[in-house]
């Protein structure tokens, strides 16, 4: 399953501001873009990519080698994510299998922190019949396990109004913020971020991702 937040509140397709100076351009893919055409997306401008791993504590995408791989190889910095099912198992126990899966990191300078995909439930309940105490306790479970195995805290990628209406706690300390809002500007950030890392700004003609700094910053969130 790929994100739902474009489905819950809408897209701005209708295009969004350029780039500004000092940020960098990237994508997000899932195993709905299949095989990914590396090379035309690097001849495009892009320079990192997060690819999904894994879903819950069985799916695994079954395109991950070919994108985690073939980005890579073109020379974009990659990293992978996971989408969360948190009415499913623990969150421990969802970073497990992430990291199983290729969700893991090293300090090669071309692989970045793994990320977590927290958002509307594809499958049921919004908040997946979680209160937001009991979703913060999930996603920290999820990152105090990615980080013991890895060092490394991973990004939380959501949206204002998923993470405002189902969940709370405060991850600023830790943990880098991925916002998607389609419009062209990013707006308010979910609380208490007051920065954003990533800003998935459109999902045409796949997810585009800008980074709130040069390459050199996205450099710098690879090497930890």
């Amino acid at each position: 399953m790929g994100s739902q937040i474009a489905k819950h509140e809408g897209r701005a397709d209708r295009g969004v501001a350029p780039a500004a100076a000092g940020t960098t351009d990237g994508v997000d893919v899932s195993s709905h873009q299949g095989d990914v055409d590396w090379q035309a997306q690097w001849n495009a401008g892009k320079r990192f990519a997060y690819v999904k791993a894994t879903e819950g504590t069985s799916y695994r995408n079954p395109y991950f080698a070919q994108q985690y791989n073939g980005s890579y190889r073109v020379g974009l910095i990659r990293g992978a994510y996971h989408f969360a099912l948190p009415d499913k198992s623990s969150g421990a126990a969802q970073a497990v299998h992430f990291l199983a899966a290729g969700g893991g990191w090293s300090r090669d300078g071309r692989t970045l922190p793994g990320a977590l995909d927290v958002e509307y439930n594809p499958y049921g309940p919004t908040c997946y019949g979680l209160d937001k105490a009991a979703m913060a306790a999930w996603v920290k479970d999820f990152g105090d396990t990615y980080h013991a195995r890895t060092g490394r805290w991973p990004l939380v990628y959501t949206s204002t109004s998923w993470w405002n209406q189902c969940a709370g706690g405060d991850f600023t300390a830790t943990t880098p913020l991925w916002v998607a809002r389609y419009a062209t500007a990013v707006g308010a950030l979910p609380h208490p971020w007051s920065v954003h890392t990533i800003w998935q700004h459109s999902s045409t003609p796949i997810d585009q991702d800008r980074f709130n700094g040069g390459l050199d910053r996205v450099r710098a969130l690879a090497l930890g």
